[in-house]
């Protein structure tokens, strides 16, 4: 009895290390790189960025959306960026909200 506690108590110690792959500095980390890849991609020169979306892992994505007054229109620009997890790549499509 003494023997499987013991043995589950380190299988269950050993698997903690895992845990840190979910920590507060890798979400920020990740955030911080969906970012930087976003507002790159954009091409927008101070855009206000909103906090990451980030979808379940079967997506695997994060969303970001960026707004920025266009220098030459003084036009509202929005955009919405797709952050792929795996990939590191990112796809921006402009977009409008109904009504406007």
């Amino acid at each position: 009895m003494l023997k499987t506690t013991f043995a589950s108590t380190v299988a269950l110690l050993s698997l903690s290390q895992f845990a840190s792959a979910s920590s507060d500095s890798a979400w920020s980390a990740l955030s911080a790189k969906a970012n930087g890849t976003c507002i790159g991609q954009s091409r927008m020169v101070s855009p206000e960025a909103t906090a990451p979306v980030v979808f379940d892992d079967a997506t695997g994505k994060i969303a970001i959306l960026l707004r920025e007054k266009s220098a030459k229109s003084k036009k509202l620009v929005n955009l919405i960026c797709l952050y792929d997890k795996k990939s590191g790549q990112a796809s921006i499509a402009e977009y409008q909200w109904l009504g406007q």
